[in-house]
């Protein structure tokens, strides 16, 4: 293991789920700092004590709502704390509508969510990511950033908005030293699902996903994953 503890890994929407997972997975494996944001800060104290238990990596917490751009920009780092390496942005949420029936605020909320969280937290830490060598930027984009959904147009749309920035950021970031990866998931088993029929044992395993996002952060600075796209074994999983 590459002694990283002077980098620190910035990781959104780790107060669960996916989130939850990546930041176990770091914990587990490296020894960067972590720096774990998300709204709700009870949530997150419980991802902070579970990596805790795992590794013995300085993990500090932040709640924020990474839409709002002012109280990204607000956003300190701890005393001491490590300067940022990686950024996964892993914010997000799913809303099953049709779009005929999606309302403006509904449709607003998913390219809040999806598309603006992460280009906040990108332009708070980008100066950051700057002076690392083999930086990196990891947004979670989605299946539905490449092909229409029929039942979640709003949610498509705005990972295809998401898929579109990665996409540009890589291009613009090319003679830096900071890599850009979209990781496009499919039907991945997380908190999106509750309430649902859906048979959660066919989805994707958040773990493999935690383990992909490590592995993508370990390539030799001369190598990047442009983009990943990563589905269930059996295909798409009824009735979603």
């Amino acid at each position: 293991m590459t002694k990283q503890e002077n980098h620190s890994v910035v990781i959104t929407g780790a107060s669960r789920g996916i989130g939850r997972r990546i930041a176990q997975a770091f914990a587990r494996h490296t020894d960067f700092a972590l720096l774990l944001i998300a709204r709700t800060k009870s949530d997150l104290k419980d991802t902070q004590t579970l990596c805790r238990k795992i590794g013995d990596n300085e993990v500090s917490i932040s709640a924020c709502d990474a839409v709002n751009p002012k109280a990204v920009q607000k956003l300190a780092l701890p005393k001491g704390f490590p300067t940022p390496k990686i950024i996964i942005n892993n914010a997000g949420s799913y809303l099953l509508k049709k779009l005929q029936k999606t309302s403006h605020e509904e449709f607003a909320e998913q390219i809040q969510t999806n598309l603006y969280s992460a280009v906040n937290i990108t332009q708070r830490f980008l100066g950051d990511l700057k002076t690392k060598p083999h930086a990196l930027i990891i947004n979670i984009c989605s299946v539905g950033a490449i092909e229409g959904l029929e039942d979640s147009g709003a949610y498509s749309a705005s990972k295809h908005a998401l898929l579109g920035y990665t996409r540009s950021l890589r291009k613009e970031l090319l003679e830096t030293e900071i890599g850009v990866t979209a990781v496009n998931l499919g039907q991945t088993q997380s908190t999106s699902w509750e309430g649902s029929l859906i048979d959660r044992d066919l989805l994707i395993d958040p773990d493999d996903v935690a383990e992909i996002i490590l592995n993508l952060t370990q390539l030799s600075p001369r190598t990047v994953v442009e983009e990943i796209l990563v589905k269930p074994q059996h295909g798409r999983v009824p009735p979603m």
